[in-house]
């Protein structure tokens, strides 16, 4: 399936969830927040989501700094 990860095109097994997502683009999940068709989705959840062809998704990390 065909999703659009960070603005980019990303081909991605049927039924991945949003925590396998966030494995392959992000080595650490600390700090990291997704928003699926511009929905947050909970941390607490993101095992439990399985993903569709086309849909967006937003992975976006935290960073301290000044």
């Amino acid at each position: 399936m065909m999703l659009t990860v960070n603005g980019e095109a990303r081909d991605a097994p049927a039924g991945t969830t949003v925590l396998a997502l966030v494995a392959l683009v992000a080595a650490d999940p600390r700090g990291v927040a997704v928003a699926v068709d511009g929905e947050v989705v909970p941390k607490s959840t993101w095992g439990a989501v399985a993903l569709r062809d086309g849909q967006a998704v937003e992975i976006l990390k935290a960073v301290q700094g000044g």
